[in-house]
């Protein structure tokens, strides 16, 4: 009789060890999921102010090769700055570098079905913690929409001398033809737990 209450007792314990750490990952989940909103929200904005400040002052074309140049070294600054891994990418890139990876494409992949369910693209988020080799990450993927300033490159009638610029930057190009709210790409974040 002692020894089956013993056991009791000690799953009794294993039941609540087990709920604490799923709870207390959830919690973790929930806080990691915060933090890479925040960075977004920087990232997002530091790459938007400086894309107008470039097409204010060099015009759309020299705009592209801002975009080319230096918004790579925006988001190196913003991973260095947060210890988290943070870019871009999208189902039609413009950069072959850029290109999702399968973790990537199963969300944008997902997105494209809840957009066609009719759910706005700047609500679509999906975050998971993933292992790979033996190392958890928190994997964090957001929808970007196509903004009125995206159209100027991105959208179905692009000015010649822009649309040459792009050929000579990036002959693999995909990411044209979007419209105002299109899921352009998305913001992929990952951080090493």
């Amino acid at each position: 009789m002692p020894t089956k209450i013993f056991l009791a007792i000690i799953l009794a314990a294993a039941v609540v060890v087990a709920a604490i750490v799923l709870r207390e990952r959830g919690e973790d989940k929930a806080a990691l999921e915060a933090q890479a909103q925040a960075l977004i929200k920087d990232f997002g904005g530091s790459l938007l102010n400086a894309l107008k400040g470039s097409i204010e002052s060099s015009g759309p074309v020299e705009a592209v090769a801002f975009c080319n140049k230096e918004a790579p070294g925006i988001a190196e600054q913003a991973s260095r700055q947060s210890g988290w891994q943070i870019s871009r990418t999208s189902l039609k890139p413009r950069n072959a570098a850029a290109a999702p990876d399968d973790f990537e494409r199963k969300a944008m992949s997902e997105f494209v079905g809840r957009i066609a369910a009719g759910e706005p693209v700047a609500s679509l988020r999906h975050a998971e913690i993933v292992e790979n080799n033996g190392r958890r990450n928190f994997r964090y993927v957001q929808a970007i929409p196509t903004g009125e300033l995206c159209l100027g490159c991105h959208g179905g009638a692009i000015k010649p001398d822009v649309a040459a610029k792009i050929r000579a930057l990036y002959p693999a190009d995909q990411a044209t033809g979007f419209k105002p709210g299109d899921m352009r790409g998305a913001f992929t974040l990952s951080k090493p737990l």
